[in-house]
C-alpha cells in the first residue's frame, strides 16, 4: 500500500465530484443523424449542457416500451424514468442540429471502456452504433436513440465508478464499507449541476486513475509484441560487471520505467544498481541491487499477467469509501503495512504481520476504543484444542514453562515480555475476533513476506501507536505510557475518540513518486474477482 499522501488505495483523493452536461442550442428545430466520420473527431474532454430545447419529448409509454425492448438494460430503468421526470420528460441528447457534442462524447466513452479495465460486452452497441452512423435513419427513431443514449450513460456510471455490486464484493469476503454512488443521486446531480462533469475521472480515486494510466502503458508494451523471457547468462549480476544480458536488462528496466535513460551499455553501472533496487523494491523485494534469480522471476512475469493485476486492482479502487475522520490507520495486507494518518497525510508507517494463508486476516474496518497494557493473552477456543492441549498432553509442565494458567474453563498467558501479545494490545470491537498487538517474535517484521500470524495484525512498532492514538490526552505521556507497557499488570484505557482504522487488499498501487508496486497475492484473492472481470 502506497503511504504518503495516499489513502488506503488513494483514499484522501476521494472528492464528490459531479458531471459537466452536453453541448446545447436554445432554438429547436428539426433534428439530424451524426455521421460516422464525424463521431470518430470528436474531443472526449468537450463539456456542454444537455440540451434545453422544449419540442422534443418522451413519456412514460415510450420508456415502458423501451425497456421491453431493451431487457439487457432493464435494471436502469428506475434511473432512467426519474432522469426524464426531472426534465418532464424533454429529450436530453438532441439539439436543434440533431444529436448534440455529448451523444458522440458518450458513444466514445462507451468505444473504449476497455481502457477503464472493463472487459464486458454493452448491451444494444450494434444498435447504438446503427442509429448514430447510419445517415439515412429515420425520425421515428429518434425517440429510440434519445432513450438508448440514456441508458447506455447509466450502464457505463454504473460499470465505471461504481463497479461489480456489494453483494458479490461480500461473497469476496471484501467487508470494507463501501463508495456510496447511487444512480438516483447521479441523477440528480446531471440536472442540478451544470458546472459538473458528464464524464469526469473523480468519481474514482486518484489511486484509479494512476492504475487506468499504468493499464494503458502495458497494453502498449505488450500490444508491440517484443516482450521475450530474460536468460541471464549466469546466476547474478552486481555492479561492475560486464555482459550483453546486462544491455538487455537495462534496456527492460528502462521499459519499465525505474531507469531514465537506456545507454545500451552492457557494463553494470551505478545508474543501473538503482534501477535494479527501484526494480526490486516497488515488487516487494529486498532492493540490495542485485540482479539475481529472484530480480529474473520477477521481471519475466508476461505482460498480461500484470495487466490482468492492474484491471483486478483498478475494479477494488471502484469500491473505496470516500468519508473518513481527521485520524485513521490504514494497512494494506499484501503489503505487510501500517500507515496512520492525519489529515489526508502520513504521520508515520510501520511494518505489520498478518495472518498465514490458513488463518486469513479480514477485510474489514472498525474503531479503535481500547487500549490494553500489559495484556493477558486469553487463549482462542480453536488455538486452545489444536494446539495447546495437545502440547500439554505430551508435556504436563507446558503451561508453567510458557507462563500460561487455566482461567476458568479456559487458558490464559500471563502479561511480561514473553506474553504472545507482547506488552500491548489495540481493541476495536468485532465479530472477528480480530486485533492489533506487539509481539515478542522482533525478527519476523524484517522478513520480506510477513503473513505468520492467526489472524491478528502484529506491529513492529506498538509504543509508537499507543503515541498515536493518545497523543491529545493529557493523562499520558510517553514515560506513563512506558511504564504502564512493564508493569506486568493488565490496564485498559478508553480513548476518548476512536480511531478508525481500515484493513484492505490491494496487490497493485502507484506511490507517491508515480511508480507502479506490485505484490504477492498472498491469499489468493485476486483470481476469482479476476474471473469476474476478464472474459
Amino acid at each position: 500500500m502506497p503511504y504518503p499522501n495516499y489513502r488506503f488505495f488513494s483514499l484522501c483523493f476521494i472528492l464528490p465530484v459531479l458531471f459537466v452536461f452536453s453541448a446545447c442550442n436554445p432554438n429547436p428545430s428539426k433534428t439530424k443523424t451524426v455521421q460516422k466520420d464525424s463521431i470518430a473527431r470528436k474531443d472526449v474532454s468537450i463539456h456542454g449542457y444537455f440540451s434545453n430545447q422544449q419540442v422534443l419529448h418522451t413519456d412514460t409509454a415510450s420508456l415502458k416500451s423501451f425497456f421491453i425492448k431493451h431487457p439487457l438494460l432493464k435494471e436502469y430503468e428506475n434511473e432512467v424514468s426519474q432522469f426524464y421526470i426531472y426534465r418532464n420528460f424533454l429529450f436530453a441528447w438532441y439539439n436543434v442540429n440533431g444529436l448534440a457534442e455529448q451523444a458522440s462524447n458518450l458513444y466514445i466513452h462507451l468505444d473504449n471502456l476497455e481502457q477503464e479495465g472493463i472487459q464486458v460486452k454493452i448491451p444494444y452497441k450494434e444498435n447504438l452504433d446503427s442509429l448514430l452512423n447510419d445517415p439515412l435513419t429515420e425520425q421515428h427513431a429518434e425517440m429510440e436513440t434519445e432513450i438508448l443514449l440514456t441508458a447506455e450513460y447509466f450502464f457505463y456510471a454504473d460499470k465505471v465508478w461504481n463497479g461489480i455490486s456489494e453483494k458479490v464484493t461480500t461473497k469476496l469476503e471484501w467487508l470494507l464499507p463501501r463508495k456510496k454512488l447511487n444512480l438516483p443521486y447521479l441523477t440528480d446531480s446531471l440536472l442540478n449541476e451544470p458546472s459538473a462533469s458528464l464524464f469526469t475521472e473523480n468519481y474514482n480515486v486518484l489511486q484509479y486513475n494512476l492504475l487506468k494510466m499504468q493499464l494503458k502503458k502495458y497494453k502498449q508494451l505488450d500490444s508491440i509484441g517484443i516482450w521475450e523471457t530474460l536468460i541471464p547468462e549466469k546466476k547474478s549480476y552486481i555492479k561492475n560487471d560486464s555482459s550483453d544480458f546486462i544491455r538487455t536488462l537495462r534496456h527492460r528496466l528502462f521499459l519499465l520505467g525505474d531507469l531514465a535513460d537506456d545507454s545500451v551499455s552492457k557494463w553494470f553501472d551505478d545508474n543501473l544498481e538503482a534501477a535494479v533496487k527501484s526494480f526490486q523494491d516497488r515488487n516487494g523485494m529486498l532492493p540490495d541491487g542485485v540482479a539475481g534469480p529472484g530480480l529474473l522471476e520477477e521481471i519475466n512475469i508476461p505482460l498480461k499477467e500484470n495487466i490482468r493485476k492492474l484491471i483486478v486492482n483498478m475494479e477494488r479502487t471502484r469500491w473505496i469509501p470516500k468519508n473518513l475522520q481527521k485520524h485513521y490507520l490504514i494497512i494494506n495486507i499484501p503489503f505487510f503495512t501500517l500507515a496512520a494518518y492525519d489529515n489526508d497525510t502520513v504521520t508515520f508507517k510501520m511494518n505489520v504481520v498478518v495472518g498465514k494463508a490458513l488463518h486469513k486476516t479480514v477485510i474489514f474496518n472498525g474503531d479503535i476504543k481500547y487500549i490494553v497494557f500489559s495484556p493477558y493473552w486469553n487463549v482462542t477456543p480453536s488455538i486452545m484444542k489444536n494446539e495447546i492441549l495437545p502440547a500439554i498432553r505430551k508435556n504436563p509442565n507446558y503451561l508453567k514453562k510458557n507462563n500460561m494458567e487455566w482461567n476458568g474453563n479456559s487458558i490464559r498467558q500471563k502479561p511480561g515480555p514473553s506474553n504472545s501479545l507482547g506488552l500491548v494490545k489495540f481493541l476495536f470491537p468485532n465479530s472477528f475476533n480480530i486485533y492489533l498487538h506487539d509481539s515478542p517474535a522482533k525478527s519476523l517484521f524484517s522478513a520480506q513476506s510477513r503473513a505468520f500470524s492467526h489472524g491478528c495484525i502484529r506491529l513492529a512498532e506498538p509504543k509508537k501507536l499507543a503515541e498515536y492514538l493518545l497523543k491529545d490526552d493529557k493523562a499520558w505521556n510517553v514515560e506513563k505510557i512506558n511504564q504502564a507497557m512493564h508493569s506486568g499488570k493488565e490496564k485498559y484505557v478508553t480513548l476518548s475518540h476512536p480511531v478508525p482504522v481500515y484493513i484492505g487488499y490491494m496487490t497493485a498501487w502507484v506511490d507517491k513518486l508515480g511508480k507502479l508496486n506490485f505484490r504477492k497475492d498472498i491469499y489468493n484473492r485476486d483470481n476469482p474477482l479476476e474471473e469476474m472481470l476478464i472474459q
